[in-house]
Order: structure tokens, then C-alpha cells, then sequence
């Protein structure tokens, strides 16, 4: 590894005395392969859509990314990858990171390093605070979940409700935000497990929820090919829809996952940051540009690409092209741009996202399966962060 050669002071000495340069180097750390490369494509589907209309030149510097390849969960491989970009490639922003361990390993590079890193999916609340250099295009787990858990007591006519969550580091943060709101409001937990994040089995869980006869079942999965499995479990221990109301984060049914669900997927109910049924013109813009260059949908992975690439590009125009770490976050800082998702803001203390949370329901339209809104809660902050402030 490069530390071992090169310490992280002297990582950081090498990233100070970079020449200037008439381009701008970012170095996208993304699952190109293995269980999460759908994820990872289509984030950078998403980065490179936004390039594609805007060019590649911002305040007279030629933007150039260089692609690693993560492969999935893999901490180590994150930090070796981006000491390289850093060192031998010359990057000067770091971006990508859809799982929130690579993430978290990349975010001491970042801050060694003194490099602008632009999370554009990992979504553990922590992950901003591992670097002064980190910012977020995504969203925060706990604010998605948060939300979900205030809805689903004071709007969604549910008081008892058993949690199915995966076994890592967002699942936690997903779990704690959804408990914590859900009994503010005034519901109860009648049970709950922890699954493998592995896991593609999930018929002992669902069976042990159904059991406990709640009137929800909350539950959170990172996404990939699991969402479709627990809609085979549900569909095969008889577990209906329309009496026991099932609950989620937004990656339960996705695009992807509704696809390989079908009609299993029918009444879920998500928490949102982004669907590409919304209304509004950019978006209806972005979703025709996006279906002509992929043949597909955007996601909620694509909207965060989208808008990392988005959010570099602002911070260069205000910079005038400088890419030092110093100068981008404090660009960074309180930039507000309208997004296909709507107005989002980055907040200026926490370098995290504030914007709109959407709960939707899976419905049949025209004989297809979306997400159909049918609530909203405005600028939506990371709670556990408001709950830091003194």
C-alpha cells in the first residue's frame, strides 16, 4: 500500500505542491463490478449525463475523471485507491462512494490529503464528519428514515410495527432514525431482527414479523438484488399488502428492484429522495435525456451522480477554477441549485444535503409499476447532526 511507502503527512506534502494544472482531475471511486454495480453504474451514469450537457470544460479547465473499480464492500481497497489517485494520478477531487465503508476509509485520505471528496450514495450520517473536506450529493440515511418513521405514526394510520434491517453501518443509523421518530410521534416496536448484508434469504425473518401481527413491517436494505428477494419472501409466507402495510427507504423499490419484484412490490411504501415520476420540468427534462443516452430510468443512484457532478462544476465556476481542497469547500459551503429532485441546499455547518423527502406508494399505472407520491416533507436536515448542536 501507498501508505506504507509514503506516510499521510507526506501524502498531503506531495497533494500541496501539485503544479497547476490546465485540467481538473476527479477520481470517481465506484462498484463497477460485483453485487452493487448496478448501483455504481448508474451514480455514474447520472456524473456523466450531467458532462454530457454541460461539457467538459468549467472556468477554462478541462474536467478529466479517472474510474477505479471498488468491486463492492471493500474499506481497504477504497483507501489504497484513493492514496493512488492522489498520488500517482494527481487527482483533485474524489468522488463516488455508493457504500458508506469505502466511504468512511476514503474520508482520512481526503482529510490528510486535504482533497474535496463529493459522496454522491453512501448515506451513514457520520460519513461527513470524517473529513473537514467532505461534502454530500445524496442524502442521509437517518433523514430518510426519520421522516418515515414520523409519517407512518401521524399520517399513515400505524401504530405497531416489527423492523427487518440489514446488519451494517446504515441499516443501524436507518433503524435508530425510524424508532426514534416512529415513538415520538406515538407507535410501538413489537419485534425486530438483524440480517446479514449478504443475505439473500429472507423467509425465516419475514415469518417471524408476520407472526408478531403488526400493522407495518419496516424494512431496510442497501439495495442491489436484495429488495427483489424479500418481495419473493413476503409474496411466499402470504403476507398482504393491503392489512399488514410494508415500509421502507427508498432502494426497496427502485427502478431495478420493481422490475425483478413485479407486482409483489404493490403497496410498499418509501421514503424518497428522489423519483423520476416527479412533475416538475427539469426533471421531466433530465428523465428524457437520461432514457435517450441509457435506455432506462434515472434512480435515486443517478440523481446523486448527477448532482455531484453538478455541485463540482458550481464550485469550480465560484472558485474560477481553483482546486485546491480550501477553496472548494468553502464554495461548497450553502450552495443552493434547483435539481430534477427540487431545490436542495448544501448546509453550510454539516456540508450535508438539505432538500425535500417524498412518501410513495408502489401502484399500477397504465399497467406499470411506479412509485406513486402521496406526501412530501419539506427541507429535511440530517437529525442526528441537529442533534450534535449545542
Amino acid at each position: 500500500m501507498l501508505r506504507s511507502i509514503l506516510g499521510m503527512s507526506a501524502l498531503a506534502a506531495l497533494a500541496a505542491v501539485a503544479p497547476a494544472q490546465a485540467q481538473v482531475k476527479v477520481g470517481m471511486i465506484v462498484s463497477y463490478s460485483g453485487q452493487f454495480a448496478d448501483t455504481g453504474n448508474q451514480l455514474d451514469n447520472g456524473f456523466k449525463l450531467y458532462m454530457k450537457q454541460k461539457g467538459d470544460t468549467v472556468a477554462g479547465k478541462k474536467i478529466e475523471v479517472i474510474r477505479k473499480d471498488v468491486g463492492g464492500i471493500a474499506p481497504d481497497l477504497a483507501k489504497r485507491l484513493a492514496q493512488e489517485l492522489i498520488v500517482r494520478d494527481k487527482a483533485d477531487i474524489l468522488g463516488g462512494f455508493e457504500l458508506t465503508p469505502n466511504a468512511l476509509a476514503a474520508g482520512d485520505v481526503s482529510a490528510d490529503a486535504k482533497k474535496l471528496m463529493v459522496v454522491m450514495n453512501a448515506a451513514t450520517s457520520i460519513i461527513t464528519t470524517k473529513s473537514p473536506y467532505i461534502t454530500r450529493t445524496s442524502t442521509t440515511t437517518p433523514m430518510l428514515n426519520g421522516a418515515l418513521g414520523t409519517w407512518a405514526a401521524k399520517s399513515g394510520g400505524i401504530k405497531k410495527v416489527y423492523t427487518l434491517v440489514s446488519d451494517f453501518g446504515p441499516g443501524h443509523d436507518a433503524l435508530a432514525a425510524f424508532k426514534e421518530a416512529f415513538a415520538a410521534a406515538g407507535g410501538q416496536l413489537t419485534g425486530g431482527a438483524l440480517f446479514p448484508v449478504a443475505n439473500m434469504d429472507f423467509g425465516a425473518f419475514v415469518q417471524a414479523a408476520k407472526d408478531s401481527n403488526p400493522d407495518a413491517i419496516y424494512i431496510w436494505t442497501p439495495g442491489g438484488t436484495q429488495p427483489a428477494a424479500i418481495g419473493k419472501a413476503l409474496s411466499e409466507r402470504g403476507v398482504d399488502t393491503t392489512k399488514i402495510k410494508i415500509l421502507g427507504q427508498d432502494e426497496l423499490t427502485g427502478v431495478s428492484a420493481l422490475k425483478s419484484m413485479g407486482d409483489l412490490g404493490l403497496g410498499i411504501i418509501t421514503a424518497a429522495m428522489y423519483d423520476y415520476n416527479l412533475p416538475n420540468p427539469l426533471n421531466q427534462q433530465f428523465v428524457k435525456d437520461f432514457r435517450a443516452e441509457y435506455n432506462r430510468e434515472p434512480d435515486i443512484f443517478s440523481i446523486g451522480g448527477y448532482d455531484g457532478a453538478q455541485l463540482i462544476y458550481k464550485a469550480l465556476e465560484k472558485t474560477g477554477g481553483k482546486a485546491d481542497g480550501d477553496s472548494l469547500i468553502a464554495a461548497v459551503k450553502g450552495m443552493a441549485w434547483q435539481s430534477p429532485r427540487g431545490p436542495v441546499m448544501i448546509d453550510p455547518e454539516t456540508r450535508d444535503i438539505v432538500l425535500d423527502v417524498y412518501i410513495r406508494r408502489v401502484e399500477k399505472v397504465n399497467g406499470a409499476l411506479v412509485n406513486v407520491e402521496i406526501d412530501k416533507l419539506v427541507s429535511q436536515k440530517d437529525p442526528v447532526k441537529a442533534r450534535m448542536k449545542p
